[in-house]
């Protein structure tokens, strides 16, 4: 049963995926009238126009920093959540959602293309943290058998943002020459909610009682949030996750890979990162109204919108798969589907010139794309890290992965546009080659963690650190099986 507590806590912590989203995505429409604002501030001051590489590097710099602040922040994530505590984590970090949305919302009436870079680089930075948190906080207090269908509303808050973006950047809304500094600054709304909502929200329990060693708060989360007075039961198995936690220490970056026991999880969760970012799906995000364009779409921008939402359609159509396949499953499904998709855009895009129809195929392989992403590699990896880990190696692991994230998303920002024009149509061939060893990966190396404790995952990789196909089997062993319960004592089924 969701309770109200529950579902208050859960939609109050991803208002900080819709902004990460929302910034994704803001930057895409207004790219032309904010490269003149930046030519008529560069007159302003020089009195003569901007240099062509010089709008490009600024150009390029405003995107990508958004990138490098994640990257830098992400790293923080496990420090800040255990000093302060993943609620209070997440409302101071919402000051710097105030300051980036503030300065980019700013920029056009100080005439500062400084402080749009500035802004820019501060909500990266808030996002960076938020990306961490958000799955950490919603992990944690998600009861197990929903663990999965809740993790995945991170990814579902995240693809409504960019959508949100898209819609508003439009020239008849926000996406004006008048208007889009309003367009950059409307991302502290959200903020103002969350923080208004979370006082409300009851601090994660099992940071209470693992971490901060609060009995008797820990009991009365459990109570709000699953609507019980008896918790005995989720109380049990913290117990004993703090049991086994108090026998390890706390486990630095370095000693996750160093260590035997976390180099298999560890390994997983960055290469299931990079499945997420190196899938292309950035590409079609950033350069999506380009690349409609090359397809022979008449009005690429309502495209773009299409394709967002398809995004989030397909988000919801995970958010009930995710706990009937499971996450392994569903994540191969959305590669191999990628890998189709990205096979059929590259000799569509090739045959354009010949057969005019084949623009039709070609859109319909981004929406396919899409489509798939948002089955698996979009919200799997996130909440694969937070399973894969006890409390101990958990927040140095989630760096590790947050990271991982911004590091390929900013490889693939600044990278694809030149790539795409060196190789043109066929650099989906690229993406392909990619989402087929990922794949392949996910098959030989990946567990499943559908309806497990965080200990059962974590012990069973501690039993069989040297191999991963087992582990599955082990987990069958472990859990007590419903289908024994349905057999007579002839072994008939009833």
């Amino acid at each position: 049963i969701i309770t109200g507590t529950l579902a208050l806590s859960v939609f109050t912590a991803v208002l900080g995926s819709l902004q990460f989203g929302y910034n994704i995505g803001v930057i895409n429409a207004p790219q032309k009238i904010i490269e003149a604002e930046y030519n008529s501030t560069w007159t302003h001051r020089y009195s003569e126009p901007i240099p062509e590489a010089t709008l490009t590097s600024l150009w390029s710099l405003s995107v990508a920093i958004f990138s490098i602040g994640g990257m830098f922040s992400s790293f923080c994530v496990g420090i800040i959540s255990e000093w302060l505590g993943r609620r209070k984590a997440m409302l101071i970090n919402n000051l710097l959602a105030f300051i980036g949305g503030g300065l980019m919302g700013m920029s056009k009436i100080s005439q500062s293309f400084e402080m749009m870079i500035l802004g820019r680089f501060t909500i990266g930075a808030y996002c960076g943290l938020a990306s961490g948190l958000v799955p950490m906080y919603v992990g944690e207090i998600s009861p197990t058998n929903l663990r999965g269908a809740l993790g995945t509303l991170h990814q579902l808050a995240i693809v409504t943002g960019i959508l949100i973006a898209q819609i508003l950047g439009l020239e008849s809304l926000l996406g004006s020459e008048e208007l889009w500094p309003v367009l950059m600054g409307i991302t502290v709304i959200p903020t103002v909610l969350q923080m208004a909502l979370l006082p409300f929200c009851p601090e994660s329990p099992r940071f209470l009682y693992i971490i901060r060693c609060q009995e008797h708060h820990a009991k009365s989360g459990l109570r709000r949030l699953t609507g019980r007075l008896d918790v005995s039961e989720d109380l049990a198995e913290m117990k004993e996750e703090k049991r086994r936690m108090d026998m390890e220490r706390k486990v630095s970056i370095a000693e996750l890979f160093r260590s035997p026991l976390y180099r298999q999880p560890i390994i997983i969760a960055i290469l299931l990162q990079l499945s997420q970012q190196l899938s292309g799906i950035n590409a079609i995000f950033y350069y999506s109204t380009s690349i409609f364009q090359k397809a022979g779409v008449e009005s690429p921008v309502f495209a773009t919108i299409g394709a967002g939402v398809v995004n989030c359609a397909f988000t919801v159509v995970s958010l009930f798969l995710v706990e009937r396949m499971g996450r392994r499953t569903l994540h191969m499904l959305g590669l191999a589907g990628m890998c189709v998709c990205a096979v059929v855009m590259t000799i569509a895009l090739n045959l354009l010139e010949g057969v005019p129809w084949m623009s039709y195929i070609s859109m319909l392989a981004i929406f396919g794309f899409v489509a798939f992403f948002e089955v698996g590699p979009g919200p799997i990896p996130w909440f694969f890290v937070a399973e894969l880990f006890s409390q101990g190696p958990r927040p140095a692991a989630m760096a590790v992965a947050g990271c991982s994230n911004w590091t390929a998303n900013f490889i693939i920002g600044m990278g694809f546009q030149y790539i795409a024009n060196l190789c043109g149509p066929y650099v989906f061939l690229i993406f392909a080659a990619l989402l087929l060893f990922f794949l392949l990966f996910t098959f030989f190396r990946v567990p499943e963690t559908r309806g497990k404790t965080f200990d059962q995952i974590s012990a069973n990789f501690h039993r069989h650190p040297q191999t991963m196909m087992d582990m599955d089997l082990d987990m069958e062993l472990d859990k007590p099986s419903t289908e024994l319960e349905y057999l007579g004592a002839d072994g008939t089924e009833h």
